[in-house]
This record gives C-alpha cells, sequence and structure tokens, in this order.
C-alpha cells in the first residue's frame, strides 16, 4: 500500500481536530452514534474531557511496546520524584517539592511501579509469535484524513504493518471475555471506520487485525483478525450514522435519540 497520505502529527494536535469537530474521528462517531446531542455537546465544549490516569497509563504502554524504550524515553520519565533527605523517600505529591519539581519536567512522569507494570505488557505482546510478526514492520500512530461520506474524517492507526494491514492494540481484563469487548465498547466499528477512512485515502482495502494483552497476571497476549464481511455490516451503520450526522449539520437539530416513548417488550 502506498503509504504517501499518511501523516506525522503530534497525538494533542489530532485530538484538537477532533475535540472541536473540524474531523470526524472513530470517537466522535461513536458518540454521535449514540446520542447526535451528546456529539454536539462534547465538540462544542459544553462536556469537558480530561484524561484519567487509566488513558495516560495506556498511552505510556502503547508508546513503549509499538514504538520501543528509545521512543518512550523521549516522552516519558520514568520516576518517583525527588527524594526527601530526611526520610530518603520520594516527597509526597500534594507537597511544595513535588509540585516544583512536576512543573520542571518536560516529560510525562511514569512511577516505577507502573513501568514495571507495563514492561510486563511488552514482554507479552513481543514474545507471542503472531503479534510480534504484525508489528514487525510497519508503522506506529499515522494519521490518515480523508473524506468520507462528503464528511473530513480523520484516523490515528496504532501501527500499520506493510504486511498485515491496519494494527490497533487494546488491553483487556481477561482474553475469555475479550470478544465480548470488542461489542461492548465498538470495536468493531472504529475498525471498520479506520478501514474505510484509509481506503478513501489509498483506494485499497488493508486486512484489520487487534492485538489484546491481559492486564492482570498471567498477562496473556492474543490476536484476532477482522473479517471483511463482519467489518462491511458495521461500515454500513457507520455510513448510516454519517448521512444523519450531514442532516444535524444542515438542519441544526441534534436529537438525543430519545424523543419518542419506547415500549419494553422483554422481562
Amino acid at each position: 500500500m502506498n503509504t504517501d497520505r499518511f501523516l506525522t502529527i503530534p497525538a494533542e494536535e489530532y485530538h484538537a481536530a477532533s475535540r472541536c469537530g473540524r474531523y470526524m474521528s472513530s470517537h466522535n462517531l461513536a458518540a454521535f452514534r449514540e446520542s447526535p446531542e451528546l456529539y454536539r455537546r462534547k465538540t462544542s465544549g459544553e462536556i469537558a474531557e480530561s484524561e484519567s490516569p487509566a488513558l495516560a497509563l495506556g498511552r505510556a504502554a502503547h508508546c513503549l511496546i509499538l514504538e520501543g524504550r528509545a521512543a518512550f524515553d523521549e516522552q516519558f520519565l520514568v520516576a518517583d520524584g525527588p527524594v526527601n533527605p530526611k526520610t530518603g523517600e520520594p516527597y509526597g505529591k500534594t507537597t511544595k517539592a513535588y509540585a516544583e519539581w512536576i512543573a520542571a519536567q518536560t516529560r510525562e512522569i511514569v512511577s516505577p511501579k507502573d513501568f514495571g507494570f507495563i514492561v510486563k505488557l511488552q514482554k507479552s505482546v513481543w514474545l507471542h509469535d503472531a503479534a510480534s510478526a504484525l508489528l514487525d514492520d510497519g508503522v506506529s500512530e499515522a494519521t490518515v484524513r480523508a473524506e468520507y461520506c462528503h464528511v473530513p474524517c480523520q484516523i490515528r492507526m496504532d501501527w500499520f504493518s506493510r504486511e498485515y494491514g491496519i494494527v490497533d492494540l487494546k488491553t483487556c481484563d481477561s482474553l475469555k471475555w475479550f470478544e465480548g469487548d470488542c461489542k461492548r465498547f465498538g470495536y468493531v466499528f472504529q475498525m471498520a471506520f479506520y478501514r474505510a477512512v484509509l481506503r478513501e485515502a489509498t483506494g485499497e482495502t488493508a486486512p484489520v487485525h487487534l492485538i489484546a494483552v491481559e492486564k492482570n497476571e498471567p498477562f496473556s497476549t492474543g490476536v484476532w483478525e477482522l473479517p471483511g464481511d463482519v467489518l462491511d455490516q458495521a461500515e454500513k451503520v457507520n455510513e448510516a450514522a454519517l448521512v444523519r450526522y450531514r442532516k444535524c449539520l444542515q438542519t441544526g437539530e441534534w436529537p438525543t435519540g430519545y424523543e419518542e416513548v419506547r415500549v419494553i417488550t422483554s422481562l
């Protein structure tokens, strides 16, 4: 596949373009499918989204696993903070010493405990034969922008393998329940959106794989391929949502999706 349309842009620039609604992203589209009014409030800034510690840790894990230690060290610092000479222990996070130290840092801080955790994830992924093959030769964190269903859209792929196509890295509580997680968290719709935007940009349809690694012992890793027919079904749902999105833009009406009376038909 020709990767000329792949963009290398900072993550914050990418997310800022999604937050304001300049580009439709997979997360924006998920919000719209749930409720057009929810999408409107998020992109207008009425709903302020703050990053949770879990998301920050996930970003660090993605960097270490997909980009390696050198890239990780450029963005993150493994440290507990300054040490109190009287106790030999790090200052508490509510102290003035810690506040001054954190304000002087140019990299995100990852505690040694959290770093030990993400190293376990990294080892699990790279010791898995199928997962390591997917990640052997490719591009990480590539952004692609294209018009899809007459809507400016963007995707940021965890990994694009020159041989295996789109690869997305997920964490989960248990691989036993991961296929349920795919439905619960809309992963198939996300990947269908990625595939479609990439196709609009390049003219080619890429295969799609998911790598899942457990966040608990034994930190097992599994790989799933998403069949084309399953992605095709999700793509139709996404495209119907984009049609509704364009209608909302035209009319200025953003329904919640619950305007009509509903009937409960089962126990």
